[in-house]
């Protein structure tokens, strides 16, 4: 069923260069197909319930002239309210707006509930452009801010610190409008339960629809004078999503059975949608999505298909060209706006960094190309130069938006940072090879951002520039090399991005992962040595081991908000590839405990998966089982390899089979719609698999072990374990789950390698390149 629609209150939030590609519908909302969130689309009749009713009262037709949002007048007092005491950024961006803003929690709640008022509920975090836009034109504009203060509890949320309390109303506002973004505008009950929501609004009427002024004085009285239709609307629109979120195993003799039809069904709509011109699935704007990386590439492991494999070549080849890439820094922006990957969001997000890390590192082991490895060294050195905690955790994102003349510090403007003037860089070499015009090189650009500004870009490769300019290749990239630098030095003395520092233990999860795979894969120390220093972070100061809970957020000194599922999941992860990698058993015996505990905290005993948040939150009003992989996977797809992976490695039933309920619990999903589910199809294919399981005997600075190891990390053999027993303390540990590790030793005295398959083993090898035939 669908739950009714309010979408005539949305106007969708469209970006600058979302209006600039023409991605906007007849009623002013975008159609951008999002990559954070996926815009919901269920069928149904629409019925005229009392929450239609309750809309068309709250939004009758606007006949009040447009108000007009003023800025606070210069020499104003400044405003101080409650987010100032808290430590997410985003929060304390708005800490001097004058509305009187609370945090989530058990003082805001209690507060709508003794003055018996709506709360008005604001989601975004702090490198989101029309959050921005928002925050400036209404929540730092006094006239606005009084109306919110006299008839609203006002709450305001970082979505990266609480993405269960963003999950929850993002689902609402998806279901009855059909799209979200940020920021997020939910009018709740003062028991938590949604009754209005979309997302930006503007200060004005515009496009026949109510400006955010009208808007909040409309719903204002609907709240007095409807509230037993608003009550009864929020109750039922609640029961409906409930239903609607529920996941659980098909109903016997429905006929449904996950089986290997779903890994060619994702394929297939894969393949239908790439842009076999420009790589990418679907067209502009076009998003990174690491999670399609890793299934098509698991694909074409399993089948040899070429075109899979060829899928993601060319998406990672043209990625690498674009502006999206940042050409002189290192690291991805967010998204493109274009088909081409040339005009990105100049936002970059850490979570992008450590998938895209992977993915180009994948690529490279297939195929050998080293430009591939260039590409993962790159984001490698942004990240270790831009996002390091100097303790050693990973910062969570850069802005889009960063100041244009220092002279005028709150004038900003998208990529300020990273672009150029011709004449700032004054190297026809350079220049020919980037794409670099006089006036500038964006010809599509209607608000005159770039005007004489150049996004750079491989317009063209040093073969045909060396050819250009009659000089060697050698000698073109030397000098490439040498204004590269100069430029470098040049944008070093910007006002940088605005820096989201605090630390997320997911995505750190993820990041740990990529610097493990990255220091194994290309040989470089001191990429593994990043990864444990995050690995030694997330343990030392956001994890305690006595009672077995992870935190979710650190930032300066201060580790807070108990892990959600991603947490659990996507550290334990890291902690399973930091193993496979440097091979310390006790980040294999940190990942078994934080699993376990996730088993604890968020199984669904009865239904099987797993829920993204935990049962004693009582503000929370459902509970959700994520499974979207979007541009971060889910925490569902990720604990379920994590499962298969500490059950192949312990020989735990119990781990198995809480992974067989769970692939059991989204069957449905997974065969009705595989392309929501790429990283779970990931995991699919893995339980479908014979893991191999690689066992060797070695010491780890031995020669010999490292010939070994250099002949894994070449290849791309992903269903698999990897163990090494070094020492009798380690083997004591394995044989313990593996009672055959006791048998195991060394041939002649060097290092040793086993391949088995469901621990039924060939003859060992001390030979690598036997090894790698057993690899094969």
């Amino acid at each position: 069923m669908l739950i009714p629609s309010i979408g005539s209150i949305v106007i969708w939030p469209c970006s600058r260069h979302q209006a600039r590609t023409g991605g906007i519908d007849t009623a002013g909302r975008c159609t951008l197909r999002n990559g954070h969130v996926p815009k919901c689309r269920r069928n149904g009749s629409r019925s005229r319930g009392p929450h239609q009713v309750l809309t068309r009262l709250i939004l009758a037709s606007v006949t009040v002239a447009a108000l007009r949002a003023q800025q606070p007048p210069q020499g104003k007092p400044m405003h101080t309210n409650r987010l100032s005491m808290e430590k997410s950024p985003y929060l304390l961006q708005h800490a001097h707006n004058p509305v009187d803003w609370l945090p989530w929690g058990p003082e805001a709640f209690e507060k709508a509930r003794k003055e018996d008022k709506p709360i008005f509920l604001s989601i975004g975090y702090s490198t989101c452009h029309w959050c921005h836009v928002m925050e400036r034109e209404s929540f730092e504009n006094e006239e606005i801010a009084a109306i919110m203060n006299k008839h609203f509890i006002s709450i305001k949320v970082d979505r990266e610190e609480r993405p269960d309390v963003d999950r929850i109303y993002m689902a609402y506002v998806q279901a009855t409008t059909g799209g979200g973004g940020w920021p997020m505008s939910v009018w709740l009950t003062p028991d938590l339960k949604p009754f209005v929501g979309g997302t930006y609004f503007p200060p004005e009427n515009r496009y026949g629809r109510a400006g955010f002024p009208v808007l909040l004085e409309r719903i204002a009285e609907a709240w007095r004078s409807e509230r037993q239709k608003i009550l009864e609307s929020s109750e039922d629109v609640l029961a409906q999503l409930r239903k609607q979120a529920e996941v659980a195993p098909a109903k016997a003799g429905s006929g449904l059975v996950l089986d290997r039809a779903a890994l060619e069904s994702g394929f297939l709509i894969f393949r239908r949608s790439f842009d076999s011109k420009l790589g990418g699935f679907g067209s502009e704007p076009k998003f990174p999505r690491p999670v399609t990386h890793n299934f098509l590439l698991r694909y074409h492991a399993r089948t040899k298909s070429r075109e899979a494999l060829d899928m993601v070549l060319l998406t990672l080849r043209e990625m690498a060209k674009g502006g999206m890439n940042d050409q002189l820094g290192g690291g991805f922006h967010r998204y493109s706006v274009d088909s081409r990957w040339f005009v990105p969001h100049f936002e970059k997000m850490l979570y992008d960094q450590a998938q895209l890390a992977i993915s180009y590192l994948e690529a490279f082991q297939i195929t050998r190309d080293p430009a591939y490895a260039t590409v993962a060294r790159r984001i490698f050195d942004y990240v270790l130069r831009d996002m390091l905690d100097p303790d050693g955790g990973f910062y969570s994102a850069e802005d889009a938006d960063s100041v244009i003349d220092p002279a005028k510090p709150k004038e900003k403007g998208e990529g300020a940072f990273y672009v150029f003037t011709r004449a700032e860089i004054g190297d026809p070499v350079f220049e020919y090879r980037y794409g670099v015009e006089k006036d500038g090189n964006v010809a599509n650009d209607p608000h005159h951002e770039f005007t004489g500004k150049n996004i750079l870009f491989e317009a063209r490769s040093l073969e045909e520039t060396a050819r250009k300019f009659e000089k060697t290749e050698a000698e073109v990239r030397a000098a490439i090399a040498v204004t590269s630098a100069r430029l470098m030095t040049m944008r070093s003395k910007r006002v940088r991005p605005h820096l989201d520092d605090k630390v997320l233990t997911a995505w750190n999860g993820l990041m740990i992962s990529a610097f493990a795979k990255g220091g194994a894969i290309l040989d470089e120390p001191h990429y593994a040595a990043a990864a444990r220093r995050a690995a030694d972070f997330i343990l030392g100061k956001m994890y305690d081991p006595k009672t077995g809970i992870l935190l979710r957020r650190y930032r300066q000194g201060e580790a807070a908000i108990p892990g959600f599922l991603d947490d659990y999941a996507f550290f334990s992860q890291g902690l399973l590839d930091l193993y496979e990698a440097q091979f310390d058993t006790r980040n294999l015996d940190a990942a078994l405990s934080l699993t376990e505990k996730q088993i604890e905290l968020f199984e669904d005993k009865a239904s099987g998966a797993f829920f993204s948040s935990g049962a004693d939150d009582s503000s929370l009003v459902m509970r959700l089982k994520e499974d979207y992989d979007g541009a971060e996977p889910s925490g569902n797809s990720v604990a379920l390899l994590n499962l298969l992976r500490l059950a192949q490695i312990t020989d735990r039933k119990d781990l198995r089979e809480t992974a067989d309920r769970a692939l059991a619990a989204f069957a449905p999903r997974i065969m009705s719609a595989p392309v929501g589910v790429p990283q779970m199809l990931v995991a699919w294919e893995y339980s479908l698999s014979k893991p191999k399981q690689i066992i060797l005997v070695g010491e780890k600075s031995a020669e010999s072990t490292g010939a070994m190891l250099s002949v894994l990390n070449e290849r791309f053999v992903p269903n698999r374990i990897v163990l090494l027993i070094e020492g009798a303390e380690a083997r004591e540990k394995l044989a313990a789950w593996l009672p055959v590790i006791e048998t195991m030793g060394q041939i002649g005295g060097t290092a040793t390698a086993y391949v088995c398959e469901d621990y039924s083993c060939k003859l060992p090898t001390s030979d690598p390149l036997k090894f790698a035939e057993l690899l094969q």
